[in-house]
């Protein structure tokens, strides 16, 4: 690995200087045999997130990028900034470019593989601040996983016993044999007949933030509840709605496109018998609504938020397992421009990881340039 590398983003302005980078070893030896994935997790992606803490308070000398190093093992990585965190600007608006540097990768990986499964980079600013950039592969786990092994990881690091220790047995969520597919599920292919993926060849996309306080919410919620389609409508049906609409009108669909909304939903708590609550790994589906874009548009909004509601409620025991033994034969499922995928982070519990100096005051993803 190489001992010091400098980047410069930010309109030349940040450089990110790494100063090592360091295998830290598991406590104890661990197992030589094959690990067992399930079907639900053949999701090969990385993850990136930054974690950003503010001036760190002192404990006994250590600085932030001792104490973490300390923890169980993973690929870590030292950086050090030359500008302040509040120099960076605002990280709720998305700059893949510059916080891209605050994460580690290899520089030419040839496929995904190459990188590691695994990485930590903590990057530490002049104002004493600093950012834990983590980067890991979806197949290792997914978002509720991954906030439990940041728990778990702060917990170490304080002192603190595990309250949860991981549960790494993932035949638990294993095809039966002969696989019983017992519903429809909805992955194949949406022909194109409006010609909408020339626009994503000829543009290139841009990244932005839209910020929704809980009163816009509340607001939101009760004007598409006045018809009384709905009973209740929780803030992310809403925002999906509204979002798969919006976009829908923005891309002049032919109307009958067909038009595609994925969202993934936690089957933790829908499969029996139940597994372990530090169950690590992936434990989501990928739940899908279509429809025609004449349909979409014309339909009021609160019809579209029953359908999602509808989607959800198919979650049950038996779609759970339905949709495994589906995925028993390999589907290569293709990003289309028809389909807009949505995943919630809100709820996950990132935002209360506390390695020793206070939660994080942002915590997201980056989203790639």
């Amino acid at each position: 690995m190489e001992e010091l590398r400098n980047k410069k983003t930010f309109n030349g302005g940040l450089i990110v200087s790494i100063k090592g980078e360091i295998m830290v070893p598991p406590a104890e030896e661990p197992p030589k045999d094959l690990h067992f994935l399930s079907n639900l997790d053949m999701v090969v992606l990385m993850m990136d997130t930054l974690w950003c803490f503010n001036k760190t308070i002192d404990v006994g000398g250590l600085d932030a990028a001792q104490v973490l190093k300390d923890g169980e093992g993973t690929l870590f990585v030292e950086a050090e900034a030359n500008l302040m965190l509040d120099e960076i600007g605002d990280f709720t608006k998305p700059d893949p470019v510059t916080y891209g540097e605050l994460v580690y990768r290899l520089l030419d990986p040839k496929n995904i593989l190459q990188n590691p499964l695994l990485v930590a980079q903590v990057t530490k600013f002049k104002c004493g601040g600093f950012v834990l950039g983590m980067s890991w592969n979806h197949f290792v786990a997914d978002g509720i996983s991954m906030t439990e092994y940041m728990k778990s990881w702060a917990k170490v690091t304080r002192g603190l016993p595990l309250s949860n220790p991981p549960f790494l047995d993932r035949t638990v969520l294993k095809a039966r044999n002969p696989p019983k597919v017992e519903f429809t599920h909805e992955y194949e292919d949406i022909v194109d007949v409006s010609n909408t993926e020339a626009i994503f060849k000829r543009k290139k996309g841009i990244t932005k933030s839209f910020i929704f306080h809980p009163e816009d919410l509340e607001k939101l919620k009760k004007k598409y509840m006045e018809d009384g389609v709905l009973q209740r409508c929780s803030s992310f049906e809403v925002l999906a709605a509204l979002m798969w609409r919006a976009r829908t009108q923005s891309l002049r669909y032919n109307l009958d496109q067909q038009v595609r909304i994925q969202f993934a939903f936690d089957a933790r708590s829908r499969i029996y018998p139940r597994f372990a609550k530090g169950y690590f790994g992936n434990a989501f589906l990928t739940m899908n609504f279509q429809c025609s874009a004449s349909e979409l548009l014309d339909s009021p909004l609160s019809s579209t938020i029953e359908r999602i509601q509808r989607s959800i409620q198919m979650v049950t025991d038996d779609y759970v397992k339905s949709t495994i033994d589906y995925l028993e034969e390999p589907k290569l499922i293709q990003p289309h421009s028809s389909t807009v995928f949505l995943s919630a982070w809100s709820k996950l519990g990132f935002n209360s990881v506390d390695f020793g100096w206070g939660k994080p005051f942002f915590i997201g993803r980056i989203t790639k340039a």
